[in-house]
């Protein structure tokens, strides 16, 4: 199964496209379309509530393999720029570039368009992405065109992505939570995504950051039963021992997780934020969990110093309230909201 982040500035026709894509399903700050026609099977995130908030964003991306920027034919604006530095920071692997509401404009603008965007993701984790112009409006003179070759390209993508996650089956079961609620007759529900291994139906586990022990009482997938869910799977659990109140967005179903509320991070910094300072405060996201944190130490070439400079790499010791679960490979992201490009760097934990 592939998940798909639909994302892109507030009138790039996303939703639009999204709801094209499949059918709409769990709302909140995001929005899921399943497609379980296709194989494999696909759902589509649209984080309907970005620009606004940068959370909605890094949970489509952080719950996706794959991600759909929407650029309509007017171009692009600082948040499509914003976008394209928060996939680079992720390192991001598979993903398509979208031109929407072609039939309002001429292909010579299309091309000037798609030459733009080839400049400026250069050296980035989209260079090379395929850019393909569409439009999803009914009253077009071509409704709907481009839209036919987009969906083969994703399923192109989805099947590369399945073999994947195939190869990370063997490693132990981790699922993101997204969602959680209480079900009448069922207890605690909630809704994710197996990142990694096989998350299987009775598996005694745990959940993280509180760390405590639960059993998965049952599993769905696109509404139908199933015993186990491999790596990619978006799954619905049932679960025992932890009550819907107690689980927040980015709660981790797995055996072993680090948990903490202080971080030592190796970070490499945008070039295109601004400096950053001893005693500053920056917003830190890894899984779907976030937290403002102070910086307490910065470490150049081994050396304290007042500050970080754009582009530069160096080790941050942050400090916040709240405790966070992650693992070793985990990639933490950075931001300073006061900005207007919000995303700052990344890093992983030393």
């Amino acid at each position: 199964m592939a998940n798909i982040a639909i994302i892109g500035t507030e009138q790039s026709g996303r939703t639009t496209l999204a709801a094209n894509l499949g059918k709409k399903g769990t709302h909140s700050d995001i929005t899921l379309y399943n497609n379980d026609k296709e194989t494999p099977k696909l759902a589509f995130i649209d984080p309907h509530s970005y620009p606004k908030t940068l959370k909605s964003l890094i949970t489509a991306l952080n719950i996706s393999d794959m991600a759909v920027l929407c650029i309509p034919s007017t171009g692009m604006d600082a948040h499509t720029g914003e976008c394209i530095i928060a996939m680079d920071l992720l390192g991001f692997k598979h993903g398509i570039i979208a031109l929407t509401m072609s039939d309002t404009t001429h292909m010579f603008a299309i091309d000037e368009l798609k030459a733009k965007i080839k400049q400026i993701t250069a050296g980035t984790a989209l260079e090379g992405w395929d850019c393909i112009a569409i439009n999803t409006n009914r009253s077009a003179k071509n409704p709907f065109e481009g839209v036919d070759e987009l969906k083969a390209l994703i399923n192109s993508m989805a099947t590369e992505i399945e073999a994947e996650q195939v190869k990370l089956n063997d490693l132990p079961a981790r699922v993101f939570i997204d969602h959680a609620f209480n079900v009448t007759g069922k207890g605690c529900v909630v809704l994710g995504v197996t990142k990694q291994g096989i998350s299987k139906d009775k598996d005694k586990t745990k959940i993280f950051p509180l760390d405590r022990d639960i059993e998965i009482r049952s599993i769905q997938s696109h509404d139908v039963d199933i015993t186990e869910a491999p790596t990619g799977t978006r799954v619905g659990m049932r679960l025992k021992n932890v009550q819907a109140k107690d689980i927040e967005r980015g709660f981790i179903i797995s055996d072993k997780e680090t948990v903490t509320t202080d971080y030592i991070l190796e970070c490499t910094f945008s070039k295109f934020t601004k400096k950053v300072e001893l005693a500053s405060v920056l917003h830190l996201f890894v899984g779907l969990q976030s937290e403002p944190v102070r910086v307490e130490k910065i470490l150049v070439d081994g050396e304290e110093a007042k500050e970080a400079l754009p582009g530069s790499t160096c080790v941050l010791e942050l400090s916040g309230n709240k405790k966070v679960a992650y693992s070793k490979e985990d990639r933490f992201l950075l931001a300073n909201l006061d900005l207007t490009q919000r995303f700052a760097g990344y890093g992983f934990s030393k």
